[in-house]
């Protein structure tokens, strides 16, 4: 087994894959799509698959597993083992099919069980969001290598901004919403709730509802290396590899400081007792 590259190489090579993916999900954005059901009624399209293929073929040469969630559905888990990549090649494929570009390509590196590298790709405009133990930043891969590249961090607010919606969310977020003085929400699909904390523009995202680990890792790995902060429900940081549970993720909350992700957490708890 080869090792592993340097961790700048790895950003590199995680963002050129992630580009290369894009690519091949905007081929099949440019017909008719056809969608079907996987097991758990969440749609699947060809570009599902195709983007992962694409993804496997330029995390192979690193010689690090990869949890892949087309590979999980297709029932291929790797030995995991203390690091590796989790993949969601389409996240948001019901925005896919929708066409609104409110999807993102999404590679993460785990290790001891926390995301420490992240790439959230938003594949119709380019826009990118980057986190690894260099910092956040954002840049547009519209041409194929990542230009306006600028560094990004969370930021605080009075009055908080929120990316979840009050008309299609838990019957809890409009009281959280009360409690903790939101001011407006800001919501948009996939990881890009993510980003949007880790790039300013809002300072909460609560979720209520199930989530897989290939949907989060990448976001969560933008968010902290901005400055926020993800726990779920008892204060923890939200961690990875949870293979007992099928790679599920209890309900968690993303934040723009860890203060008040564990004042939300605490809160989401009174709200669901």
């Amino acid at each position: 087994m080869n090792q592993a590259p340097t961790d700048q190489a790895l950003t590199k090579l995680v963002l050129d894959a992630s580009i290369a993916a894009a690519r091949v999900i905007l081929d099949v954005y440019s017909r008719p799509i056809a969608a079907v059901e996987k097991a758990d009624g969440s749609p699947v399209t060809e570009a599902d698959a195709a983007a992962e293929a694409v993804i496997l073929d330029w995390l192979r040469p690193t010689g690090i597993p990869v949890l892949g969630e087309e590979s999980v559905a297709a029932s291929i888990i790797p030995e995991l083992g203390d690091r590796y990549f989790v993949v969601d090649p389409l996240d948001g494929t019901k925005e896919f099919i929708k066409r609104n570009g409110e999807f993102t390509v999404n590679i993460a590196l785990v290790e001891h069980g926390v995301p420490v590298l992240g790439v959230v790709l938003a594949p119709v405009t380019g826009e990118t969001f980057i986190g690894d133990a260099t910092g956040a930043w954002f840049c547009n891969t519209l041409d194929g290598i990542g230009s306006d590249r600028r560094s990004i961090s969370v930021a605080s607010a009075i009055r908080l901004r929120i990316v979840a919606s009050r008309s299609h969310g838990h019957v809890a977020l409009a009281s959280l919403c009360e409690t903790l003085n939101v001011e407006a929400d800001v919501s948009v699909g996939s990881s890009l709730k993510f980003c949007l904390l880790a790039r300013g523009d809002a300072q909460l995202y609560p979720r209520f509802t199930p989530t897989s680990e290939w949907d989060t890792a990448a976001g969560q790995a933008v968010l902290e290396a901005a400055g926020g902060a993800v726990v779920t429900l008892d204060g923890a940081r939200m961690t990875y590899g949870k293979h007992d549970l099928g790679f599920l993720n209890p309900y968690f909350v993303a934040a723009s400081s860890m203060e008040l992700a564990q004042r939300a957490a605490g809160e989401m708890v009174k709200l669901l007792d």
